[in-house]
């Protein structure tokens, strides 16, 4: 990915901005991560992808450029600030939030969410995963009984997009944004708003776009419509690169590591006295962000500890959730969450849980 990056510098050009040989190779970059998306998630046009800075920018767009004054939308208590910050600013503006509570183990009921619905239900927003508990939430189910009411699904993928199987057709979700960063792999600065053929979605950013340029008009046509200003199209090169290795190896194989690492953690950390994790026990039920608190000691003095004493990297603290840690009964402090992935080992997690004993000074 590194040396597609700094091929992609060497040569960068604005698609779709000239006909000349950096315009096009560029253009070739971004048609290339499109159609390997479109492969990843199961759709046959690639032009419902569009490109965005990050999960956030695609929420925003997703959230923003959808609902209306006096429409209303159901979300769960365990979503990102990247969804809850846009919706309490749509709330002040004449829509309607209902947030949906899930149970100590971070998992919405799929009953609890479709009860939510009403007379003017115009969206359902559902984290795939949390970011705090890991828990994976029942998406499927919600999305089937809101696409029978006619109301629109949004999907937040950041935890899952890369490392949990999804066919978009098949999960019947009507909008899908991730990061390229996190299971995708991808250099930061680059992310994806899916947006099925039919939605109507007015775009949060206008301009030029290197197609139409003899009107002053947004073009409505995918993905112009909603992707204006030059792209990252260095970072998007490299976002191509990794979504091809995933592909090679196949989201199915990726899965299979990741459960078996999450079970070693989980087993590992539930062996260890004064150390908690939180989320579903069961590794199936669950992606590779583990929470964890360690008995009498604040997640931050944690953290350092882990990076000081072992050099391993965490984050600690709210995680951009704080409706998440108040779901877990973890809030204002937090917790640590570790986060295995497709190139962790056995062995670096077996460091880790020693690191763990000693912080809590117990033998390894």
């Amino acid at each position: 990915m590194a040396e597609a990056v700094s091929a992609a510098i060497r040569r960068a050009g604005n698609p779709g901005r000239s006909g000349h040989v950096l315009s096009i190779r560029s253009a070739r970059d971004l048609f290339s991560a499109r159609e390997r998306l479109a492969r990843l998630f199961g759709c046959e046009d690639s032009s419902r992808f569009v490109f965005t800075g990050n999960a956030t920018e695609a929420l925003n767009q997703a959230v923003k450029g959808v609902l209306r004054p006096g429409d209303h939308v159901v979300a769960t208590s365990v979503e990102h600030n990247s969804v809850m910050r846009p919706l309490r600013r749509m709330e002040e503006g004449g829509v309607r939030v209902t947030i949906v509570p899930a149970g100590p183990d971070g998992v919405v009921d799929a009953r609890d969410m479709v009860a939510a619905f009403r007379k003017g239900t115009r969206m359902v927003v559902m984290v795939h995963a949390s970011n705090v508990s890991g828990a994976l939430q029942p998406v499927g189910a919600v999305a089937a009984a809101a696409r029978r009411q006619g109301i629109l699904t949004l999907v937040d993928a950041a935890q899952t997009a890369g490392s949990v199987p999804i066919d978009i057709p098949s999960l019947s979700v009507d909008l899908l944004a991730a990061p390229g960063h996190k299971g995708l792999l991808g250099p930061q600065g680059t992310g994806f708003l899916y947006v099925r053929e039919g939605v109507p979605i007015i775009p949060l950013t206008e301009g030029g776009t290197g197609s139409r340029s003899e009107s002053d008009r947004q073009p409505e046509f995918f993905p112009d419509a909603l992707e204006s200003g030059t792209p990252n199209s260095v970072g998007i090169a490299g976002l191509s690169v990794s979504l091809a290795w995933i592909l090679r190896k196949g989201v199915e194989s990726i899965r299979r590591k990741e459960v078996a690492l999450v079970s070693e953690l989980l087993d590992g950390i539930s062996g260890i006295h004064g150390v908690r994790f939180f989320g579903p026990p069961d590794p199936s039920a669950r992606v590779s962000p583990v929470s964890f608190v360690v008995e009498g000691m604040d997640p931050s003095e944690v953290g350092w500890r882990l990076e000081k004493g072992a050099g391993i990297l965490v984050r600690a603290g709210l995680h951009c959730s704080p409706n998440g840690h108040r779901t877990l009964g973890t809030f204002p402090t937090g917790t640590v969450r570790v986060s295995p992935g497709p190139f962790t080992t056995r062995k670096e997690v077996a460091r880790f849980l020693t690191a763990l004993r000693k912080i809590r000074n117990l033998p390894s």
